[in-house]
C-alpha cells in the first residue's frame, strides 16, 4: 500500500464492529480505484483475519487459495492440506478452526472483488447466508466484509431484496472519492491552486493522486504521468473500460463525443453515428460504473428526459477523452512535450475552468453548513435554450441560490455581477423563491475582498 490518507470515520465503523460483542456484516462496495482494499487492509493490521481476493477463475481453485491464504494468515499450516472443494465447507471450518483456537477474538474474514468468487460459484451468496444464519450471527466471532467494485453486482446480490443475505446487514459502506479538500492532502507542498488543478484532473481516487508527484509542476505530472505512453495513467481508461465490458469501441466513441462537448443523445448519435436508441445502454452502462453521470436543470420542477444531459463524471476520463484519445498519433509522431505546448496546453485553462465549477458545486454544502442553514437543500445546475448558471442551491427555506464560478482573472467584478444578475432574470423559477448570487472566483477582488457573496479559492479550501 502507498501513504494511506483519510478514511477516519470508515475505520472507526470497523474497529467498533470488531470490538463490539456481536458478529458484524458489512458490505464495502464502490467505483474501481477508490481504495476499499486499502481501506480493508488498513483496518486488518491491527484485526487478525482472512483477505481472499477473488478472480476469474475456477470455483476449486479459488477455494484452495482461499485456505492457504487462511493458512498463512492465520497461522494455521494444517488449513492448507484440507481436501475442500466448496465454500460452505471451507468458510465454516476456518471459522471453526479459528474459534477453537482464539475464543476469545473475532476472526475477520473479507472477501475482495467478490464478484468474482461469485461468477464463478453463485452459490457463494447463499453458503454466506447458511453460516451467517446458523452460527455467526449467534456466536458473534465474526467480522464479515464483502466487498466489491461492479456497483450494480453489489446492490443486487449482497443488499436487494432477493439476495440470499438480504437484511442481514449489519452496516454497509459505500465509499466514495476524496472530496477536494481531502485530495489536496496527498500533495502538501502544491499550492491550492495546484491542488485544485491536480483535482480537476484525477479527482479524489487515491490511487491516481498517489502517481502524481508535487515536487513537480502540474505540467511537467501532465506530460509525464498522463500523457506518455508508459506511465500507468495513460493507459489507465482503456484498462478500465476493458476490465468491464465486452466491445469498448462504441464506448470510446461515446465517451469522445462527451468529452468534446457533445451533451445530448441526438447529438452524441450525430457524432459518433451510433443509432441513438442504441445510445441507452451504452449510458446505461457507462452510469452504472460510475463514469458518467445523468444530469437535469435544477429549477424546483419534476425532472423531464428532454432535458437530460450527459457528463463524464470521472476527471482522469474527462482529461483523457478530451486531450490525450484524439491526440494519440500526435503524441507519438510529435512527441509528448510538443503535442503538450501545442494541442494541449491552450486548451487546458478553459477545461480546468469546468472541474472549477464541479469544485464550487461540491463546496457549496459546506458553505451552507457554515452560515448554519436548517433548511434542506439540493445543489446542480441549470440550463435552457437563453442561459447557463453554473451552480443553483436550492433550498427549503424558499431561497434558491444562484453561483457564477470564474476560474480566469477577474478583471471587472461588476460586470461579472452584471452578468449573473443578466442570467437570473432567464432563470425559471417555478416556485417563486427569492434569488440569492454568489460568487465563485479564483482570487477575490480587493474591491470584493469584504463581501461574503464573494467566495475565493482559498477561502473554500478553509471551509470546515
Amino acid at each position: 500500500m502507498g501513504r494511506f490518507v483519510g478514511r477516519s470515520k470508515e475505520l472507526r465503523l470497523l474497529a467498533e464492529a470488531a470490538e463490539s460483542p456481536g458478529s458484524a456484516f458489512i458490505p464495502i462496495y464502490g467505483r474501481r480505484r477508490v481504495g476499499k482494499s486499502e481501506l480493508i487492509l488498513k483496518f486488518m493490521k491491527d484485526h487478525p483475519g482472512v483477505y481472499y481476493l477473488g478472480k476469474q477463475s475456477p470455483q476449486g481453485l479459488q477455494v484452495r487459495e482461499f485456505l492457504t491464504q487462511a493458512s498463512v494468515a492465520l497461522e494455521m499450516p494444517l488449513l492448507a492440506d484440507l481436501r475442500i472443494a466448496d465454500w460452505s465447507t471451507a468458510f465454516k471450518t476456518v471459522a471453526e478452526q479459528w474459534r477453537a483456537a482464539n475464543p476469545n477474538s473475532k476472526l475477520v474474514l473479507a472477501l475482495d472483488e467478490f464478484q468474482w468468487i461469485a461468477a464463478s460459484d453463485a452459490g457463494v451468496v447463499s453458503a454466506l447466508q447458511e453460516c451467517w444464519d446458523r452460527n455467526w450471527k449467534s456466536s458473534g466471532s465474526v467480522v464479515l466484509l464483502l466487498c466489491g467494485s461492479y456497483l450494480g453486482f453489489m446492490e443486487r446480490e449482497v443488499l436487494g431484496r432477493s439476495s440470499p443475505l438480504f437484511g442481514r446487514r449489519t452496516a454497509q459502506i459505500h465509499l466514495q472519492p476524496f472530496d477536494y479538500q481531502e485530495a489536496a492532502q496527498f500533495h502538501p507542498r502544491w499550492s491550492r491552486i495546484d491542488q485544485a488543478r491536480a483535482y480537476f484532473l484525477v479527482g479524489g481516487l487515491p490511487q491516481y493522486l498517489l502517481c502524481l508527484d508535487d515536487r513537480r509542476s502540474i505540467d511537467a505530472n501532465i506530460r509525464e504521468n498522463l500523457l506518455d505512453e508508459f506511465a500507468p495513467l495513460f493507459h489507465e481508461p482503456a484498462f478500465l473500460l476493458r476490465e468491464e465490458l465486452r466491445e469498448v469501441a462504441p464506448y470510446h466513441a461515446v465517451l469522445f463525443a462527451i468529452a468534446s462537448g457533445e451533451r445530448t443523445a441526438r447529438a452524441v448519435a450525430d457524432a459518433t453515428g451510433l443509432p441513438e436508441r442504441n445510445l441507452h445502454y451504452y449510458f446505461e452502462q457507462l452510469t452504472a460504473m460510475g463514469y458518467v453521470r445523468r444530469r437535469y436543470p435544477l429549477d424546483g420542477g419534476r425532472p423531464n428526459p428532454k432535458q437530460v444531459r450527459f457528463t463524464i463524471d470521472d476527471p482522469l476520463l474527462r482529461f483523457h477523452f478530451r486531450f490525450v484519445f484524439p491526440n494519440t498519433s500526435a503524441l507519438k509522431s510529435a512527441g509528448v512535450a510538443r503535442t503538450f505546448a501545442e494541442a494541449i496546453k491552450p486548451s487546458l485553462d478553459s477545461w480546468f475552468g469546468e472541474g472549477f465549477e464541479r469544485l464550487c458545486r461540491q463546496a457549496l454544502p459546506r458553505i451552507y453548513a457554515g452560515e448554519a442553514l436548517g433548511a434542506a437543500f439540493e445543489v446542480g445546475e441549470f440550463w435552457s435554450k437563453e442561459t447557463q448558471i453554473d451552480v443553483v442551491g436550492l433550498r427549503g427555506d424558499n431561497w434558491t441560490d444562484l453561483g457564477e464560478c470564474k476560474w480566469g482573472a477577474v478583471r471587472s467584478p461588476k460586470a461579472l455581477e452584471d452578468e449573473l444578475a443578466r442570467k437570473a432574470g432567464l432563470y425559471r423559477n417555478s416556485r417563486g423563491a427569492t434569488l440569492n448570487k454568489r460568487y465563485f472566483v479564483r482570487n477575490k477582488p480587493a474591491s470584493r475582498a469584504d463581501d461574503d457573496a464573494w467566495h475565493s479559492l482559498e477561502e473554500l479550501y478553509a471551509l470546515a
